[in-house]
C-alpha cells in the first residue's frame, strides 16, 4: 500500500506518495529533504503521533494509520545554503555513529523489514549506467568523500584535494574490477565532484555507475537507533549476473555504511602525511582478484594478507 501525505512549510504544499506503509517516519524526512532541502534533523513534523506521543523516527507509517493526502505542518529551517546541504556531514557525528560492527550485524543484516527495503530500492531506484558491465570481472564499489577524495585539507580544486595516486589506483583496479562510486550525498554533487577529479572521462579506466544517497536504505540498530547504510544488495538486485558477495568489495570511510555487508567492506583510513594507503590497497586488490571467492576474507587484515602474499 502506498502512503501519500501533503507536507506544508513555508507557505508551499508538497506532495508526496512515493512511499509505502513499511517506510518510516525516517523515510518520510528523506523525501522531505529532497523536496524542501530541509535535513530530516532539522524537521519537526505536527500532527504525527502514536498514542498521543510524536512518531519516532524509527516508526513505520503504516502504523500511524494516515489517509490518502493528509496534510501534515512541518518546522524546520532550510540550511544557509544549498552547498552546506550538499556538503558531505560534519565529520564530529561520524565519530559518534561509527561503531564497531561485529554484534549489530547479524541482527541488522537479515531482518525482513530490512530486505524488504533492498528490494524496494532495486525495484524503485534508477541506476544510469555510464559503461556496460563487463563478464568475469570483480566489483569495487568506492565512496567518494575520504576514500577518493581528502575534502579535509584547504586545497581550493578539487585536483589538489584528490587522494595522492587516485588515477593510478583507478586505472590498477580497473583491470580486474567494475568500478562503481557510491556516496551519501546527491547525484548532482557526485557528477560535479567526479567531473573535477577528471574521473568521469579518464581514458584509463571507466566508472561503471555512480549511486547516490536515493539508494541507501535506513536501518533500526539496537544501539544507535536508526542509520543511514548502503547495503550491496541493491546492486547485487540489479546486476546478479555480474556481482555477487563471492566478488564484491567496497571501500568507504565509515564502517556503518556496511552495515548490511560487513564481510565485503573495507575500512579506508588516512594517513595524510604519507598517504601510501591507495598505492597499497591497489596490490591487495591485485592478489584477491586472484581468488574465486572473496567471501572468506576479512578485508579488517588486509595489510597483514598483502605482506604475507608479497614476501612468499
Amino acid at each position: 500500500m502506498s502512503v501519500s501525505v501533503i507536507i506544508k512549510w513555508g507557505g508551499q504544499e508538497y506532495s508526496i506518495s512515493s512511499l509505502s506503509e513499511e517506510d518510516t517516519v525516517m523515510d518520510l524526512k528523506q523525501s522531505i529533504k529532497s523536496l524542501t532541502g530541509v535535513l530530516p534533523e532539522r524537521q519537526k513534523l505536527l500532527g504525527l503521533k502514536v498514542k498521543g506521543k510524536p512518531a519516532e523516527d524509527e516508526v513505520k507509517l503504516g502504523s500511524l494509520k494516515l489517509k490518502p493526502n493528509t496534510k501534515i505542518m512541518m518546522m524546520g529551517t532550510r540550511e544557509e545554503s544549498l552547498e552546506e546541504v550538499l556538503a558531505p556531514p560534519p565529520e564530529n557525528d561520524d565519530v559518534v555513529n561509527d561503531f564497531d560492527i561485529e554484534e549489530e550485524v547479524i541482527e541488522v543484516e537479515n531482518r525482513e523489514e530490512n530486505l524488504a527495503k533492498i528490494a524496494r530500492r532495486v525495484k524503485d531506484y534508477k541506476v544510469e549506467e555510464m559503461n556496460p558491465p563487463r563478464e568475469g570481472k570483480g566489483l569495487l564499489v568506492l565512496d567518494v568523500d575520504y576514500t577518493l577524495f581528502d575534502h579535509k585539507s584547504c586545497a581550493e580544486t578539487g585536483q589538489e584535494l584528490m587522494r595522492p595516486y587516485l588515477h593510478e589506483f583507478l586505472t590498477s583496479a580497473y583491470e580486474d574490477y567494475d568500478i562503481v562510486i557510491w556516496s551519501a550525498t546527491s547525484m548532482k554533487w557526485i557528477d560535479a565532484k567526479m567531473k573535477e577529479l577528471g574521473v568521469t572521462d579518464n581514458p584509463n579506466y571507466k566508472i561503471t555507475f555512480m549511486l547516490d544517497s536515493a539508494a541507501m536504505i535506513t536501518v533500526h540498530t539496537p544501539k544507535r537507533g536508526v542509520v543511514e547504510v548502503k547495503p550491496l544488495g541493491v546492486i547485487w538486485g540489479k546486476y546478479g549476473e555480474f556481482y555477487n558477495r563471492k566478488n564484491t568489495i567496497m571501500f568507504d570511510d565509515i564502517g556503518r555504511n556496511f552495515l548490511m555487508n560487513p564481510q565485503n567492506g573495507l575500512k579506508a583510513h588516512l594517513n595524510r602525511e604519507k598517504d601510501r594507503e591507495l598505492y597499497k590497497l591497489a596490490q591487495y586488490l591485485k592478489e584477491i582478484a586472484k581468488l574465486e571467492d572473496f567471501s572468506g576474507l576479512n578485508h579488517k587484515h588486509w595489510e597483514r594478507y598483502l605482506s604475507k602474499r608479497q614476501h612468499h
